[in-house]
């Protein structure tokens, strides 16, 4: 990846040390942000949350470890982005994909 970073430490490397459990984990903090803002109706806040999400789950796409995750990270870029769309694709929401993304997180806590 190449450009400006919004997480410039990340992408330098130390989320390439991290597991999938954190990656995703870390996506899901964004994710939560993302639906804090909407309910909240801060359409500013929400974006740059929702470019930080989409910028970590770019992150974690690049790592070669995933190769064979790609398509399974990939769908939930896709539904991550429908759900910030009003998620008439995949009739998904934030809140379920906040759900969903915070088992990572336990998890990475509960094995690191």
């Amino acid at each position: 990846m190449s450009g400006a970073f919004l997480h410039k430490d990340l992408a330098e490397g130390r989320w390439y040390k991290m597991s999938l459990m954190e990656q995703l984990g870390n996506i899901g903090s964004e994710v939560g942000r993302a639906r804090i803002y909407q309910e909240k109706g801060d359409e500013e806040r929400l974006w740059k949350a929702v470019d930080r999400a989409l910028e970590l789950f770019d992150l974690t796409l690049s790592d070669p470890r995933w190769k064979g995750r790609l398509k399974e990270i990939g769908r939930a870029r896709d539904v991550f982005c429908d759900a910030t769309l009003d998620g008439k694709e995949y009739d998904s929401n934030l809140t379920d994909l906040e759900r969903y993304f915070m088992y990572f997180a336990f998890a990475a806590r509960t094995f690191s």
